[in-house]
């Protein structure tokens, strides 16, 4: 005789996630993760730039003096991907989402990041 429990015992049962296939995880948080780094990598390339071509910004971006606008760029941008992951893992925390809309918008965005950081691309962008 068979003494294991059966799926059908009374009692309470694991709560499962709300996804498109039974006993699969959403992967809206991963997601959430995924694109608030390219959020955020874009921010900072976007703030590196600005920091550069603009000196009102340039100063506004100086938090700590040694470092110069160092400081001020990177906490900001940092900011910007908390926030991001916030907002999207809020939205998609129980969602599964398109991840290769995701994946192909996060490169994207690394990628803009990548050449705004580049000092031959910033220094073309300025005219230099």
């Amino acid at each position: 005789m068979d003494m294991r429990p059966s799926s059908s015992a009374p009692g309470p049962q694991p709560a499962r996630p709300v996804s498109a296939q039974p006993g699969s995880l959403p992967n809206g948080p991963g997601a959430a993760a995924i694109l608030a780094a390219g959020v955020g990598s874009l921010a900072l390339g976007i703030f590196a730039f600005a920091g550069d071509a603009v000196p009102a910004i340039r100063r506004g971006f100086i938090f700590w003096t040694p470092t110069g606008t160092l400081s001020g760029v990177s906490l900001s941008a940092i900011a910007v991907w908390l926030v991001a992951w916030f907002v999207l893992a809020r939205r998609w925390g129980s969602r599964d989402v398109n991840l290769v809309r995701v994946n192909v918008s996060t490169f994207l965005m690394l990628l803009g990041a990548l050449l705004l950081t580049f000092p031959p691309f910033m220094d073309l962008l300025q005219g230099k």
